[in-house]
């Protein structure tokens, strides 16, 4: 679309209708059409480029086109440098093309926002780095600016709407995976935090909970009570996966616990069933749990020292020593005795 910006060259009045309102109506058209793009040609064709003296080109610099606009140099600049990016795109020509009152076809208005930004804060680290996330996001940046530079106003909508505190928390789980500070941070206000303390401690035993089906499900290993690790039986694998499956397909909000609970118990259950149906596993299992117990007792007297016995001796101890040393005999005995014979 070509649009008629001098306004010298403006067409006849409507009929019936004064001339200054049938250019009032020819402009916001213009402007409806393309957007900022009317006001950028009006700056890309008036100012110089930089490193062009005034002696080699009749545009004048952003300074003088702010004067005589009556407006400040750096809004000039926006619109400036968003001609200039667009150029780099190759959507609109470079500067030197264009002379003072040239017109030329202009974008669709819905493109301007991609490459103006209304803030100064857009010219400064934090602020680019917050554009270059809002293009990422395919959203304006000054939307993005604007939000960055309202932290209360971003509360208060946090704080009143679900759905932009779930946008803020997915936001928040993205950013912490690359910022180890935001991770203490969160770890400590949760550590401080007795709400928030139960509630991981409660969400850390469904992941355990889960863990453990598709441990089953997905590896065919189970754990039994003692802790041996062992193949799954088919049909028990099999309950796993339907398990797992019901898990994975609930809702992301939905929550898991009791789920998560419930088989949980089922698969406790039917390694326990498994373990009994087999006269030489559960052999293995007692035996296994046997050491185990063994292998703790032994460590916690291993750890005991007697330098200071004169200043920790009491009757009581003594007695409960003296009564346990019994238990162990008595369990030496029936071991001796269940020996094979050589």
């Amino acid at each position: 679309m070509t649009v008629v910006l001098d306004p010298s060259a403006q067409s006849a009045p409507i009929q019936g209708v004064l001339d200054p309102i049938s250019c009032d109506a020819r402009d916001f058209g213009a402007y409806a059409r393309t957007g900022g793009w009317t006001f950028a040609l009006k700056v890309a064709r008036s100012v110089r480029p930089g490193g062009q003296s005034a002696d080699e080109t009749p545009k004048v610099s952003a300074k003088e086109f702010a004067e005589l606009a009556g407006c400040s140099p750096e809004r000039v600049m926006r619109y400036y440098k968003a001609w200039d990016r667009a150029a780099d795109d190759g959507l609109v020509p470079h500067f030197e093309v264009l002379v003072p009152g040239q017109d030329i076809e202009l974008p669709d208005a819905e493109a301007w926002q991609t490459y103006y930004v209304s803030r100064s804060s857009a010219s400064s680290e934090r602020g680019s780095a917050i554009t270059e996330a809002a293009a990422a996001e395919g959203i304006r940046p000054t939307k993005a600016l604007e939000v960055a530079e309202n932290p209360t106003a971003l509360r208060a909508a946090i704080l009143a709407d679900p759905s932009t505190a779930q946008a803020a928390r997915a936001a928040l789980l993205d950013r912490v995976k690359e910022d180890p500070a935001l991770q203490a941070e969160l770890a400590r206000d949760i550590a401080r935090t007795d709400e928030l303390k139960k509630a991981v401690a409660t969400e850390t035993r469904a992941a355990d909970r889960i863990g453990y089906v598709r441990q089953i499900a997905e590896k065919g290993q189970i754990r039994t009570p003692a802790g041996q690790t062992l193949d799954a039986p088919a049909e028990l694998r099999s309950e796993a996966e339907r398990h797992l499956s019901l898990l994975d397909e609930l809702d992301e909000g939905e929550d898991t616990g009791e789920w998560a609970t419930e088989a949980y118990d089922t698969m406790k259950n039917l390694v326990v069933e498994t373990v009994e149906a087999d006269p030489e596993l559960r052999v293995q299992e007692r035996r296994t749990k046997f050491y185990s117990s063994l292998q703790k007792a032994t460590k916690v007297f291993e750890e005991l020292t007697f330098d200071d016995a004169d200043d920790i001796y009491e009757d009581d101890m003594v007695q409960r020593l003296e009564e346990l040393q019994q238990a162990i005999g008595s369990c030496i005995t029936a071991l001796r005795s269940a020996a094979p014979r050589q």
